[in-house]
């Protein structure tokens, strides 16, 4: 098990940066991959970006690639997604997710690829 819980969520104008954290519980945090999703009202859940548990890689799904950071602490047990240029269709709540194995060298990039899911937290962009 690898508890997980989101936070930085809020309301924020287009244009605007917001960084969300993911503190997880365990001493097993480092050895997982961790994930960002996000899902708008209506939508399925969208993976955002990942990156694996030694933060050598990441991944950035196309629609924030250039303005969305993923980035962890290991000493911490906590992964960030610092998220800039807002805009409203990054609107959702966004989950944090950890990996269904450890040391994978690749970054999973669906959500059948996590195992831990956090309770979420909301983005609001408004325009």
């Amino acid at each position: 098990q690898v508890p997980l819980v989101e936070s930085g969520g809020g309301l924020v104008q287009a244009g605007g940066s917001l960084r969300l954290s993911c503190a997880a519980s365990g001493r097993t945090f480092s050895s997982y991959a961790m994930g960002w999703f996000r899902q708008a009202p209506g939508k399925e859940r969208e993976f955002v970006a990942g990156i694996t548990w030694s933060g050598g890689s990441t991944a950035y799904a196309d629609s924030v690639k250039g303005r969305f950071t993923i980035s962890r602490d290991n000493a911490k047990n906590t992964v960030y997604l610092q998220m800039n240029t807002l805009k409203p269709e990054d609107t959702a709540v966004y989950y944090c997710a950890a990996g269904a194995w450890t040391y994978t060298v690749v970054v999973p990039v669906t959500g059948g690829e996590y195992a831990y899911w956090g309770q979420g937290t909301q983005v609001t962009v408004s325009s």
